[in-house]
């Protein structure tokens, strides 16, 4: 696409970190943005999640671990991975493909096509924050993965020699209990080992989203909150974009960010590929000490996030339908995981519980660029990283748009493949 015929007016379908992200650095090359959504902003998988900036473990979610997990540990509720029993012919396609993708060469090459785009992750959110979105990012001085033997922490040391050997860069250092109590004192006796990662950081990411739609629409954007997309069509004169109530607005460019609906709006033009929603889990409790930087327990699969005087506890990965209410069984499980591990935290005293679905691909690998239409794009699919890489992908997609050349960190993302 020459410059002098770049899109002045680009809708984005999706107000979450990806879509917003998108639409800011669109601004950023002048286009007029209208950005719609189902429910609101933030309202999905950009609320309730663990909030880490960590590019360093922006890994492939199809990992030889997972192909570790039985038939009957993944059918229990309390597995912090969970298949229901009536699994539809779907999500049976779904982990099929997944499991065909966990294998370590498998891995491996996907790795190495995520390394480039997390290095422009961090850079990414700094742009925002310089270009006026009132929020902020904290450094996590003390990003530790904790674990009860050292035995359990040899499977995230092999995990962080291999994503080194891909090209990415991750520093750390390997501490006794004691020593990482010396750090963080919520942790309890029962931890025995664990690793310190440096360089991450975190936010608050509903509060960041919403700080990044403020800005779209002090920048001249409009968002339109409760528009649920119902088709999009290239048509002669632009972009037809149609919501449930059947008006009907044209644009010259759409992007499609709608997390784990993608699908359904852009598979006329020819994205084929499976988004599955992995739902996780999420709940806020008093602490008598809020952790100075991310906890996380691999064995468990259970993130803590300090946010204000709370710690935010994740986990859970539930291949389900997006809209399937809360399953109180994942609170408790995760509740269960947590509590021998932590100390000071009232796991009783939970606000804020939340579900909310991550779009996950059969290769762990994003859908970003253009499909088979020039005025149509994708965005999304990024599993447990649309926060960490939301930034990254809006910018180098919002590039492609205007330019018509598609930046070399998204080539491995293409949405046709």
């Amino acid at each position: 696409m020459a410059l002098d015929t770049r899109p002045r007016s680009v809708a984005v379908v999706g107000a979450g970190m990806v879509g917003l992200s998108t639409a800011w650095f669109l601004q950023e090359h002048g286009a007029d943005v209208t950005v719609f959504d189902r429910r609101d902003v933030a309202a999905g998988a950009s609320w309730g999640n663990a909030g880490w900036l960590t590019p360093g473990l922006a890994t492939p979610l199809p990992e030889p671990a997972v192909l570790s997990y039985g038939v009957r540990a993944v059918l229990s509720p309390s597995s912090p991975v969970y298949v229901p029993p009536s699994a539809s012919p779907r999500l049976l396609r779904f982990l099929a493909g997944f499991a065909r993708n966990s294998t370590a060469a498998r891995w491996r090459r996907a790795m190495e096509s995520l390394v480039p785009i997390n290095g422009r992750a961090l850079p990414s959110f700094d742009a925002l924050i310089e270009g006026g979105v009132k929020a902020e990012t904290n450094d996590a001085g003390s990003f530790l993965a904790a674990y009860r033997t050292a035995d359990e922490r040899r499977v995230l040391l092999e995990e962080i020699e291999h994503i080194r050997e891909a090209g990415q860069t991750l520093e750390y250092e390997v501490l006794s209990g004691d020593e990482a109590r010396g750090i963080e004192p919520a942790l309890s006796d029962e931890i025995g080992a664990a690793v310190v990662l440096r360089g991450q950081r975190f936010i608050n990411p509903g509060e960041f989203v919403h700080a990044l739609a403020d800005s779209v629409r002090d920048r001249g954007g409009k968002i339109r909150a409760g528009a649920d997309v119902s088709d999009v069509r290239d048509e002669p004169g632009g972009v037809a974009v149609r919501t449930a109530g059947n008006d009907s607005e044209t644009f010259d460019t759409v992007v499609i960010a709608s997390g784990v609906w993608l699908g359904d709006l852009a598979r006329r033009f020819g994205v084929r590929a499976l988004v599955q929603a992995g739902r996780g889990y999420s709940f806020s409790v008093p602490v008598d000490r809020v952790p100075d930087g991310p906890v996380y327990f691999p064995s468990q699969r259970v993130a803590c996030t300090p946010l204000g005087d709370r710690l935010r506890v994740a986990g859970m990965m539930e291949f389900r339908r997006p809209e399937a209410p809360l399953d109180p069984r994942r609170v408790k499980a995760i509740v269960e995981a947590a509590r021998p591990l932590l100390r000071g935290a009232d796991l009783d005293d939970r606000r804020d519980e939340w579900v909310g679905s991550r779009p996950c691909t059969r290769d762990g690998l994003p859908l970003i660029g253009a499909t088979r239409s020039p005025r149509v794009f994708a965005a999304g699919g990024h599993g447990m990283w649309g926060i960490t890489l939301g930034p990254a992908t809006g910018r180098l997609l919002a590039d492609q748009i205007v330019t018509g050349e598609r930046p070399p960190e998204l080539t491995p993302f293409s949405p046709l493949r």
